[in-house]
């Protein structure tokens, strides 16, 4: 328990903190960033699967489109949010992005409802309604939809939603993703770092290994995600979600300075109502299902 705690949120923290390492890229294009990340990344996933030595899963998933298909269509859904999100920071959005996050979780219960035909509880709904109105409230305070927002909550929770649908391990899932992206990525990065002066043709050596670094810094949460995930409650784990877009948030408004005034703080207050009454039905729920499935001494 103790550790699926502490793996969780070294794993949120370091989403949390991501707007830190990308603003150490401002100076790149966040299509390039992206690229970059893919590459990278895919490098890193290599390494540790020839480390673990687990490759047998590839025969297995080369023999099944359909799973390939539901992984290419996750693998555009990442990468759309990738660039979203860069977009954002290297924009001063960085609010804008944690909101994302934020509304991230009911999104999902959206998903559920529309895709999966779920049926919701009283208060998921009151959850929903809520943070609609928060929504609502800051499309008519700036005059125009907060779309990041939306953006970057839509993609990774259409992205979650097929990787449930297709399930595969957390380190065998990512890997796959970057395996198909890898015949666009690594020709686009190539003609992109030959015809528009890449970063790595700058000959900036800190600049190339805050780019090498966007490896690791991608595969590291995912998969300390996926060991605290095995370890702790699932009520817990929707908990700790939060974490990430709070530590941005407060990035946002205090280490980057953008503007935060009495009026936005309305809307994020219906948002993060709707998510109190989430989570406090989510746990309610969770405590019955434990009580249930008790063994009787």
């Amino acid at each position: 328990m103790n550790a699926g705690l502490l793996y969780a949120a070294l794993a949120f923290a370091i989403w949390g903190v991501f707007p830190l390492y990308i603003r150490q890229l401002a100076s790149v294009s966040p299509i390039e960033i992206v690229l970059h990340r893919s590459v990278w990344s895919l490098v890193f996933v290599l390494g540790v699967l020839a480390t673990l030595r687990r490759w047998a899963w590839l025969g297995e998933v080369w023999r099944e489109p359909r799973r390939i298909r539901i992984f290419a269509a996750s693998a555009l859904l990442l990468a759309i949010n990738w660039l979203v999100y860069v977009y954002a920071v290297n924009s001063h959005r960085v609010v804008d992005a944690s909101l994302g996050y934020f509304i991230n979780p009911l999104v999902n219960v959206m998903l559920g409802v529309l895709v999966l035909h779920e049926r919701l509880r009283r208060p998921q709904w009151v959850a929903v309604a809520l943070a609609a109105s928060g929504v609502l409230w800051l499309t008519l305070l700036t005059g125009t939809l907060p779309w990041i927002a939306i953006v970057l909550a839509f993609s990774f929770g259409t992205y979650g939603l097929l990787r449930k649908t297709a399930s595969l391990g957390a380190l065998e899932g990512f890997a796959l993703e970057t395996f198909l992206l890898a015949p666009l990525v690594l020709p686009w990065l190539l003609w992109w770092t030959w015809q528009h002066g890449g970063a790595l043709t700058r000959g900036d050596g800190m600049l190339t290994l805050w780019l090498l670094l966007a490896g690791p810094l991608t595969a590291l949460p995912l998969l300390l995600f996926a060991a605290g995930a095995r370890r702790l409650p699932l009520a817990t784990v929707g908990l700790m979600q939060y974490l990430g877009p709070s530590i941005q948030l407060a990035l946002g408004i205090w280490f980057f300075h953008e503007p935060f005034d009495a009026r936005r703080l309305v809307g994020f207050a219906l948002i993060w109502s709707a998510l109190a009454v989430y989570s406090l039905d989510g746990w309610r729920v969770s405590r019955r299902t434990a009580a249930a499935v008790a063994p009787v001494a």
